[in-house]
């Protein structure tokens, strides 16, 4: 038995989509491609409204709209800009490129949508790894989650007439109320935790039935709505032979209830196993793994795109001069800047009208903009490897090393962290301080030997590094290690499980875009360092090349950049 076509699927999501009016939209995840441009034609094919493209890099004036400043000083009176969600009506917007969308936008779309706006969203996820995604602020509220990826290009059909939709919805609006209960409890079974994912997914079900030409929901229409809705948003799947207790037997109901007990409505015939085995069969075998890595991800992806780069504020810190801008952004207005600039054009722009007005005339390019630059707080975060076989080689090494680092970040009034990897797990020796005392003393006192928990010490360092960044610090992650695991992560010896620990915990960190620089303990530079300095995308430096104002120069590189 084959399972159902994801391009048939696809289609009628499109149509769901042109017939529905509360869906907030869909996710799409496909790279561009044939198969992803003849779907997009598709679906402007059936939108009866205008579809815009999202600039990539738009600002909130752009997108909300706002006071127009220099419309507002040249004619005297407040003019209002119209931002691109204003622009787009009851159309659909794309989203290109929605894996690095900022959460920010995402949020901003999101509260949008929450607020009744009639438009659509298409977000095109364009990630490769598994980590890349679109924020969930947006996908929680779009109904509709395809993927197209692994799926060869083929002619796509016409799109259905206008009077065709135009009757979908015509049914749709006329269809009785369907009773939610089945779509609640399959979503409790997935493990999903969202409250919008069952409601959206009756309101794919209903679209489903309307586009058939049914005035209500049948299995049919609830086993799609699971496909599209339910499973993508699946976090723990029911055992497969899972069976649910036989229902009693309904009490015996007087002869004035008989009529009430024989005439069940026909949504009330679909059960949620109906959904749940829909469900299941869409999705892969190996869907858990997946569902766990993405989780994985997901919990170092919050600081991977704006978190923690870049000027902490506009509004406070060393002035950087008062250049042109649109002071509807993240920028201030310098009103006394701006009307320096536009003093010298009064005597030529009044010449332009037969009864100049009083007021100043100011045109748009005489804005100006305070911009300020504020320094944030850096984070120098240390991983020792304190275990036997550095303890045999360059410790003491490592930690004449470490010192010369604390000293620059010292000097940079910088924070600084200490972690050490030793025995069966590692241990955060010091949180993040600015005491260099301190931070000597507990190094000094770091002993060597043990195994090397490298999984656990990356997983510490994570753990900190987003703490940090939740506090508006900028972490960098300084890791001295010969790259040679023996303790997984659960604690248990074994260099082939502690090697495959360390390389998943790596990916992670990857995906939070730390910035990291591994030192090679090792009396010569080994494979194991260097293969975890790529896997964790870092700056690979061996000691035994490594003087006191290369390790300096390699932390400060990374300390001082944006």
């Amino acid at each position: 038995m084959t399972g159902p076509d994801p391009i048939s699927d696809a289609l009628l999501a499109a149509q769901i989509l042109g017939v529905g009016s509360r869906l907030g939209g869909l996710a799409l995840r496909a790279r561009a491609g044939p198969l992803r441009s003849a779907y997009l034609t598709y679906l402007r094919d059936i939108a009866a409204a205008p579809i815009r493209r999202l600039p990539p890099g738009i600002d909130d004036a752009r997108l909300l709209g706002g006071l127009d400043l220099a419309e507002a000083l040249s004619t005297g009176r407040p003019v209002h800009a119209r931002g691109l969600l204003d622009e787009v009506g009851a159309g659909t917007l794309i989203l290109p490129m929605a894996e690095r969308a900022a959460s920010g936008l995402a949020a901003r779309i999101g509260a949008a949508l929450d607020a009744g706006a009639g438009f659509s969203v298409v977000a095109l996820d364009e990630g490769v790894e598994a980590e890349e995604h679109c924020p969930a602020a947006l996908t929680d509220r779009l109904a509709l989650h395809l993927t197209l990826e692994g799926l060869r290009a083929r002619p796509l059909p016409d799109a259905p007439a206008p009077e065709v939709l135009g009757h979908a919805r015509r049914l749709l609006a006329a269809m009785p109320p369907t009773p939610p209960e089945a779509f609640v409890e399959a979503a409790a079974a997935l493990g999903i935790a969202s409250m919008r994912a069952p409601l959206l997914a009756l309101e794919v079900a209903r679209g489903a039935a309307a586009i058939a030409g049914r005035d209500n929901v049948a299995a049919e229409d609830a086993a799609l709505a699971a496909r599209l809705v339910l499973a993508p948003r699946a976090t723990s799947l029911p055992p497969a032979d899972e069976t649910q207790p036989a229902p009693e037997p309904p009490a015996p109901s007087a002869p004035d209830d008989a009529e009430k007990t024989q005439d069940p409505t026909p949504s009330d015939g679909i059960p949620a196993e109906v959904l749940l085995e829909a469900a299941r069969a869409s999705l892969p075998p190996d869907v858990l793994a997946k569902l766990r890595a993405g989780a994985a991800a997901a919990r170092g992806s919050p600081g991977s795109r704006g978190g923690g780069a870049g000027p902490g504020g506009h509004r406070r810190g060393r002035p950087q001069g008062r250049p042109p801008g649109d002071p509807r952004g993240p920028h201030r207005l310098d009103l006394v800047a701006t009307l320096r600039t536009a003093a010298p054009w009064q005597p030529l722009r009044r010449k332009l009208f037969a009864d100049p007005p009083a007021h100043i005339l100011i045109s748009k390019s005489d804005i100006r903009v305070r911009r300020h630059r504020q320094r944030r707080e850096r984070l120098a975060l240390f991983l020792v490897d304190a275990s036997g076989s550095t303890a045999m080689g360059r410790l003491a090494e490592a930690k004449g090393a470490i010192e010369l680092l604390l000293a620059e970040a010292y000097v940079r009034r910088d924070h600084v962290a200490l972690i050490a990897m030793r025995g069966a797990a590692a241990e955060t020796l010091l949180p993040p301080t600015r005491s260099l005392v301190q931070t000597k003393r507990r190094l000094a006192a770091l002993p060597g030997g043990g195994g090397t928990p490298l999984a656990s010490g990356l997983e510490a360092a994570l753990t900190l590094a987003l703490g940090a960044r939740r506090r508006g610090r900028d972490p960098v992650l300084v890791v001295l290690t010969d790259g040679k695991a023996n303790i997984a992560r659960d604690g248990r010896p074994g260099r082939a499980a502690a090697r495959a620990d360390a390389e998943e915990m790596a990916r992670v960190l990857r995906g939070a875009a730390l910035p990291t620089l591994l030192i090679d303990t090792s009396p010569r530079p080994q494979r194991p360092a260097a293969e975890l300095a790529a896997a964790l995308d870092a700056t690979y430096l061996p000691l035994p090349r490594a003087d006191a104002r290369g390790i300096g120069q390699s932390v400060g590189a990374l300390m001082a950049a944006p």
